[in-house]
């Protein structure tokens, strides 16, 4: 789908990417991960030819993105920032439709299109489509960028630490809200995140850059199990490890009788969250895809715990 054949980027004196060599799959979740200034950034933006590259070449779909016209290429490609960048004078509709209007599509078209989306991330589009970005939270602004990003139904999506700049809990909510679109639409993704846990909850595979190369590149149970260095290793964390380790589906119970009103969490939540969901509630639901599933309360987790003391507390099973 999209592959780096070679790639550099060089400023002045400065390299900022290295001779990177690696293949991105069609409907894959990838992400790039690594500390400030590792070229995480510019390998994104090289991708959409928001950044030039001074050596070598990325393909997509086996052609050159030097060969595509620029406005076919980013037109294919939805970015999603961390500053959000909603137009302030546009409503919602409006921000959400620039790019199908830029490629001509009916009005009528469109304003399904924005129904359809709006729908897709729990937005309410009668509430929600003749609003301000500024009526919004910070959340429901990110939900937007999202799928302004969707609109135009690009085969990827570009996303540059777009939950950074949230609070926990609206963090945690796109997170869960990018794993179910994910599953629903299949889009190639490439995430860029400083946060070793939002990579291991969401990726397919992980890039872990370092000084504008990739330093080990596999999936999150490869980089966590079997670091190839010290690097690696102390970048992934014991946190990571201890959450990758945890698995809520080993700690799930039959769903028999309920009160109304119970707090419920995603099955693919980490040990962390299911333990702040937990000081507040005696049980929670448990959902896969937004249908219950099981539920888990505090007495299931002092199992846990009781395990994961006993193992000698490195949280493995």
């Amino acid at each position: 789908m999209i592959t780096f054949k070679n790639v550099s980027k060089q400023y002045d004196e400065t390299i900022a990417v290295n001779a990177l060599n690696f293949t991105i799959e069609k409907g894959e979740f990838f992400v790039l991960i690594g500390p400030s200034g590792c070229g995480k950034t510019t390998t994104l933006k090289m991708i959409n030819r928001l950044i030039p590259l001074t050596n070598g070449a990325i393909t997509i779909n086996e052609k050159k993105i030097s060969e595509y016209q620029i406005d076919e290429l980013r037109w294919n490609i939805g970015y999603v920032l961390q500053q959000i960048a909603l137009f302030p004078h546009m409503t919602i509709e409006e921000n959400i439709a620039i790019v199908p209007e830029l490629k001509q599509w009916s009005k009528e078209k469109i304003h399904h299109r924005v129904t359809e989306l709006l729908d897709m991330v729990g937005l309410d589009p009668d509430t929600y489509r003749n609003r301000k970005p500024n009526e919004l939270s910070g959340g429901e602004q990110q939900r937007v960028g999202v799928i302004r990003a969707l609109a135009a139904d690009p085969e990827i999506i570009l996303m540059d630490e777009p939950f950074s700049a949230l609070d926990p809990l609206s963090r945690e909510k796109l997170q869960e809200d990018i794993i179910h679109l994910q599953q629903s639409i299949k889009k190639t993704i490439v995430f860029v995140t400083h946060d070793m846990k939002e990579a291991v909850k969401l990726a397919d595979r992980i890039a872990l850059m370092n000084q504008g190369e990739i330093i080990q590149l596999g999936t999150p149970e490869e980089l966590i199990n079997h670091p190839t260095n010290d690097f690696v290793r102390d970048f992934v964390g014991n946190s990571a490890h201890a959450n990758f380790d945890f698995n809520l589906d080993k700690y799930t119970q039959p769903l028999n009788h309920t009160e109304p009103g119970t707090a419920s969490i995603s099955a693919t939540a980490t040990m962390e969250e299911v333990l702040a969901k937990l000081t507040e509630h005696v049980e929670i639901i448990v959902e896969k895809n937004g249908v219950p599933v099981g539920k888990v309360d505090r007495q299931i987790m002092i199992q846990y715990f009781s395990q994961h003391v006993n193992k000698g507390g490195n949280g493995r099973e």
